[in-house]
């Protein structure tokens, strides 16, 4: 189904990724890097680590722990998280006024992200931004199961693996720069929309919301 020429019965629902979407995390997980380092006595780049974020922890803990051990430390990651994490996170510039865009326009906003859930609502709930539901430990084209449960009709992400995640969900994939990934990675990717930021996602909404298809970017 064209994510343009879907039903309006129902509220209009958009999805958000967390990390470097919502909020810059890159504070709060370099610190819980550098605890778990110390913590089990094994040398992690946490600079390096912070700079790919989006895909699952075990994939960034593979590179620092055999095979193994990885379920094990990231259990004991996420132990740690909410100590080390949570306080120096910080909302990305937008957030707030993109959650309130939608909420505004009598729309849902979910949160759709690959983190430990638990973790996820302690960051949005010490930040202040409140979601209408918060999805956890969903990547890539995994993310399309929470997507179109909540029919998500566009879905707002950083990373390549939003962008696979928005279309395997048939929802407009709107990209922001960010994160990780910059906007050509993005278009490469097959994003529908790439903003700087979500600073213009509320312009961006209004423009989709009274014609999409002029709405593309």
């Amino acid at each position: 189904m064209d994510p343009m020429h879907r039903t309006t019965s129902r509220p209009l629902t958009v999805g958000f990724d967390l990390d470097m979407t919502l909020i810059d995390s890159r504070p709060g997980i370099r610190a819980c890097y550098q605890a778990l380092a110390e913590r089990t006595a094994t040398h992690i780049d946490a600079d390096l680590a912070v700079s790919r974020l989006g895909p699952p922890l075990a994939e960034e803990l593979i590179n620092w722990f055999p095979a193994d051990r990885v379920d094990e430390v990231a259990e004991l990651y996420r132990q740690m998280y909410p100590e080390y994490a949570i306080a120096p996170t910080l909302a990305m510039p937008g957030a707030r006024e993109a959650i309130s865009a939608v909420r505004e326009a009598g729309g849902r906003a979910i949160v759709v992200t690959a983190k430990y859930a638990p973790n996820a609502k302690l960051h949005l709930a010490h930040l202040g931004i409140e979601p209408d539901a918060v999805i956890g430990g969903l990547w890539a084209e995994q993310k399309a199961l929470a997507l179109r449960e909540h029919e998500a009709a566009v879905y707002v992400g950083d990373h390549v693996g939003d962008v696979r995640g928005a279309r395997a969900a048939d929802a407009l994939s709107v990209a922001v720069a960010a994160g990780p990934c910059d906007a050509t990675e993005l278009r490469a990717a097959g994003a529908d929309v790439v903003l700087t930021d979500l600073t213009e996602f509320p312009r961006w909404f209004s423009a989709y919301r009274s014609d999409g298809n002029a709405a593309r970017a």
